[in-house]
């Protein structure tokens, strides 16, 4: 069994944090680890460093093998710039076919917190067993606390098996990130879970299934395929990444495909997505208060806010549902609630062309 970490992501709704050179998961924002470090340690109990893959872009491969220094620098595979999931996933899958013939792929991003950790790994075992035995697409669905319109929603069907502890279904549909109306009625229905972005499968079932349902990508990665490990690997992977689609797996082939299944994560998930999901996951004091990097804040008269000040002492007097990042040089000041809209600052800065805070 292998894994394989997403590690291509810039999370901008984490800016100021977050920035192109160190994008968030390469940020201690849990612990006193970084979140990749993090994602590394909770899957090793059931997949070996040296069967852990992570893809990234060249310019984090450098900070990557620096803090993950149990994983061998053949895993970090390179992708030439991103392309979203599919490509990144089909990639990966075709690296791993050049270290066994077939195996058991663990998709994972690299960038969400997991409170019960024993209780994961549970259920990722669980789904391997379901990949193998089904050449199935296995997924897991997180039953919604709230309505949440940046998530996919996958709706469960029958009860298919049980493994151990673990109840498999079968997967009726998966939609991608509805409006609200539509997310509302999700939740109300109570068959309907967040998409987690773990994915369970092997590596010829997702190749199969990318070549019913995104052909011309699929005509792409087969020519990389031939590139990979020849003098010309080099100069041909670049130029056909460069033309293959951007479209995420849910998009491109989940919502598609017809042989999914999904098992139950309970075992506290977040994608940590936000300053908001941040605040969500983190200790608070007695009037919702959270204080984090490692600085100080006076929170008089204030309930509900979040600070991160590394040095400076933050003071909030008479604030409700407040979010104060402060960095070396930039200021985010946010109501909670809105930290999902913190990407449109990336936006505008890309517009201004202030390059030195992207």
């Amino acid at each position: 069994m292998y894994a394989v970490i997403m590690a291509g992501g810039r999370g901008t709704r984490f800016w100021p944090r977050s920035r192109e050179k160190k994008p968030k998961h390469l940020l201690d924002i849990t612990s006193e680890k970084t979140i990749i470090q993090e994602t590394v340690d909770r899957i090793k109990p059931l997949i070996s460093p040296n069967n852990i893959l992570v893809v990234t872009g060249k310019k984090h491969a450098r900070a990557l093998i620096k803090q993950l220094p149990e994983i061998p620098s053949r895993n970090i595979i390179i992708e030439p710039e991103g392309k979203n999931t599919a490509a990144c996933i089909g990639l990966a899958a075709l690296h791993l076919r050049k270290i066994v013939p077939d195996d058991i792929m663990v998709v994972l991003p690299s960038d969400h917190a997991i409170a019960d950790s024993r209780k994961f790994i549970d259920v990722l075992d669980a789904a391997a067993k379901v990949a193998a035995q089904e050449d199935g697409l296995v997924t897991i669905g997180i039953k919604p606390s709230s309505i949440q319109t940046g998530f996919g929603y996958i709706e469960q069907a029958d009860s298919f098996q049980h493994i151990a502890d673990e109840e498999v279904f079968r997967v009726k549909s998966i939609r991608e990130k509805p409006d609200f109306q539509q997310a509302q009625a999700f939740v109300k229905n109570g068959n309907f879970y967040w998409n987690s972005g773990l994915f369970i499968w092997k590596a010829s079932t997702i190749l199969k299934e990318i070549a019913r349902w995104l052909p011309d990508l699929y005509a792409g990665l087969m020519k990389i395929n031939e590139a990979l490990g020849s003098p010309d690997e080099a100069a041909i992977v670049p130029r056909v990444y460069k033309k293959l689609a951007s479209i995420s797996i849910d998009y491109g082939v989940m919502e598609k495909a017809d042989n999914v299944f999904m098992l139950q994560g309970d075992f506290g998930w977040s994608d940590v997505g936000s300053w908001d999901a941040l605040w969500e996951i983190s200790a608070k004091d007695n009037k919702g208060n959270v204080l984090t990097g490692g600085g100080k804040a006076i929170f008089e008269d204030t309930e509900g806010s979040l600070v991160y000040s590394p040095k400076k002492l933050v003071a909030l007097v008479g604030i409700k549902d407040l979010i104060i990042v402060e960095t070396k040089d930039a200021l985010l000041i946010c109501k909670k609630g809105s930290s999902q809209n913190v990407k449109k600052i990336v936006e505008a800065l890309e517009e201004k062309q202030l390059k030195k805070y992207l």
